[in-house]
């Protein structure tokens, strides 16, 4: 299965005084403001870092779920946070802490599907940097 999504970004000015928008297709974001305040400050709007951050939050999650049904389980919640860290103009890190809900799974078998999703999510895929899962099971 292919399947395409897209995006789009506006930018005017210089790199630190300029301003800038994202959109996305499904217009979940609509000319969402971002600027040098909110990817290094404090600013109201978003930044690249907290979008990957949601990305691979929810992409996460959605292959522990199918992860989980693949093996008999459906999850009553996972709840996961990603921060992401940008040192020396890269993306240095990526870590996951999952919160889990899932009645009947044991702790062997759910360390097994998170490993798996960890390493197979297609963000993770995509990223070039240490991913690390911090994984809890209620």
């Amino acid at each position: 299965m292919k399947i395409t999504r897209n995006a789009s970004a506006h930018w005017a000015g210089t790199g630190k005084d300029g301003k800038g928008t994202v959109t996305t297709a499904s217009k979940v974001l609509d000319q969402t403001q971002y600027s040098f305040n909110t990817r290094f400050a404090d600013g109201i709007g978003t930044n690249p870092e907290e979008l990957i951050g949601a990305a691979h939050a929810g992409c996460f999650a959605m292959q522990l779920a199918f992860n989980l049904q693949q093996a008999g389980f459906a999850a009553d919640s996972l709840d996961v946070q990603c921060t992401i860290t940008l040192e020396d103009s890269g993306i240095t890190s990526s870590k996951l802490t999952l919160n889990a809900t899932v009645p009947g799974l044991d702790k062997v078998k759910f360390d097994e599907l998170v490993d798996h999703a960890e390493h197979n999510c297609p963000i993770s895929k995509l990223f070039n940097t240490t991913i690390s899962v911090d994984a809890t099971l209620a």
